[in-house]
């Protein structure tokens, strides 16, 4: 019987590397903080068919890319969109049996401590992602992104209306505590623009519609942060946001004989409602193809061309 060898690729995962920025002796030094992956795809066929490795990029050689290259690429290195947009632009314009590169990076934002020029706290609240992805000859595609930013407001939230059957027991409210840990991802139209005052615009956006927003379901919140981050930048095309509802559940103290107004609750971290979903700034947006598919990817998805 004759196999066909499907989609492949392979690279190094998980890169962890720091670079503080200290080239001028009279300013303050400046630091970033990535965890980077590399992904590859092209001629790689005899690699796994007849175990000939003549044109494989060792995964340790990307690794060295890494490192050397958060000297070597300069201020590119200072925000993860342009570091990212480096190293994929070296691995497909000077590894010639590379046809797509995908480089993934997670940035771990750190703060400076009470104005000291060296010293720095690391800021736990977020973590910053950063997919690039370039096929051939084709522009890089950019999708900026944060996970782990935990939200929650005391009030302005309901929930009551919905479908009702045997099965359905929970509750309609008024008012209610709403907490998420925001997964968002967005996808840019343009690779022309100031990265990290863009990623300011969109999370300032973002918070202030959860914030500012009154809701009537996570739904309804994710569908208003969304709208907030599309008018922030002009140059986004969609935003994706993941969003599991931490549910806070009001404790019954009646058996202590006391009264409890929305005041005590006990915070449950599962199961969970997750929510998910894309707005567009229009209707024809499809920038699928720009995203990591992760372990999910296919064939169809991982060769969309870039301009699709």
């Amino acid at each position: 019987m004759s196999y066909v060898l499907g989609y492949n690729q392979y690279g190094k995962a998980e890169v962890h590397v720091v670079r503080v920025f200290r080239d001028d002796p009279t300013a303050p030094h400046d630091l970033v903080d990535y965890n980077v992956s590399v992904a590859l795809t092209g001629d790689f066929d005899e690699a796994h068919q007849t175990g000939d490795q003549a044109k494989v990029l060792t995964t340790d050689a990307c690794k060295n890319t890494v490192n050397a290259f958060a000297k070597e690429a300069g201020d590119a290195v200072r925000q993860p969109e342009s570091f990212a947009l480096a190293l994929a632009n070296h691995f497909v314009d000077d590894v010639p049996q590379v046809e797509t590169a995908r480089i993934n990076i997670e940035a771990f934002p750190w703060v400076r401590s009470h104005g000291n020029p060296h010293a720095f706290v690391k800021n736990g609240d977020y973590v910053r992602t950063v997919t690039v992805t370039r096929r051939g000859s084709a522009p890089a595609t950019v999708v900026s992104g944060l996970k782990d930013l935990t939200v929650l407001k005391t009030t302005d939230s309901e929930f009551h209306g919905f479908y009702q059957e045997k099965y359905t027991t929970l509750q309609p409210t008024n008012d209610r505590v709403m907490a998420t840990a925001i997964k968002s991802q967005w996808a840019h139209s343009s690779n022309d623009k100031d990265w990290g005052a863009s990623f300011d615009a969109v999370f300032d956006a973002v918070t202030a519609a959860f914030a500012g927003a009154y809701s009537y379901a996570l739904q309804h919140t994710i569908w208003e942060m969304g709208q907030a981050a599309l008018d922030a930048d002009a140059t986004i095309a969609e935003i994706r946001m993941s969003c599991p509802n931490k549910h806070h559940f009001v404790l019954d103290l009646s058996s202590f004989d006391l009264e409890n107004n929305n005041e005590v609750f006990h915070a449950d971290d599962r199961p969970y409602g997750l929510i998910e979903a894309t707005i567009k700034r229009t209707a024809d947006v499809d920038a699928s193809a720009a995203y990591d598919p992760g372990q999910a990817w296919s064939e169809a998805a991982a060769k969309v061309p870039a301009d699709a």
